[in-house]
């Protein structure tokens, strides 16, 4: 089994997350090119951030494995989810389960920290982060205490989770200003969360797909 789940998540990751790189490469990625410019002539200097991946082949494949790896570990969680929650893994389900991944760490998320290009106002990086996963898995038990559940007090419990911390609210900047131009930051917000949201439905599928496979496989050598 163990062998069967890393198996199809390392397939899953490396299918989707390589579809996803060639999508970025059209979508987010020259937003993101396009942002440095502002950021560079508003400070007259690129900034130092130590290594970062040259122009061309080189962004273009750290991008590419940054994806897989991505892919790859949804495609790891949401296998896992499934198997915990006895669902069985088919296409439909496994779409239906990634919608609710991406509802959790995409569109809720979002809410309080919109994807950010190079340039725009930022808060302390660690409250960032704690907002972020702890929306994310707010927002993940509630939906599934929605959906799972038939008992009015779970539901509730679980619509309250959803709301919680976008009451408690993300951290934001102490002065809310940006080098980049609204146009361009709203255009990579939304294209990031079309991006963000094709990663998951296609790793589900993917997912659904090969474990389907493998499970005829594995009844037809049983046979």
């Amino acid at each position: 089994m163990i062998q069967r789940v890393l198996a199809i998540g390392l397939i899953a990751g490396l299918v989707a997350g390589l579809a996803i790189a060639a999508l970025q490469h059209v979508t987010t990625t020259p937003l993101i090119l396009a942002a440095e410019v502002y950021e560079t002539a508003q400070h007259g200097h690129e900034a130092d951030e130590g290594w970062k991946p040259a122009e061309g082949i080189q962004r273009t494949a750290a991008t590419s494995v940054a994806d897989v790896a991505a892919a790859s570990g949804y495609a790891l969680v949401l296998i896992g989810l499934m198997l915990a929650a006895g669902e069985a893994i088919e296409p439909r389900r496994a779409v239906a389960w990634a919608a609710c991944g991406f509802a959790s760490t995409g569109l809720a998320t979002a809410l309080g920290l919109a994807p950010q290009l190079p340039g725009a106002a930022e808060t302390d990086v660690v409250m960032r982060q704690i907002w972020w996963v702890g929306a994310a898995a707010a927002t993940g038990a509630g939906l599934f205490l929605l959906f799972r559940s038939e008992k009015l007090a779970a539901m509730s419990l679980g619509a309250a989770l959803i709301l919680a911390p976008h009451i408690v609210g993300a951290p934001k900047p102490a002065v809310p200003q940006s080098t980049v131009p609204a146009e361009l930051a709203a255009r990579f917000a939304a294209s990031s969360l079309a991006v963000h949201a094709a990663m998951w439905i296609l790793t589900g599928f993917v997912v659904g797909v090969l474990w389907r496979e493998f499970s005829a496989r594995g009844r037809g050598t049983a046979s």
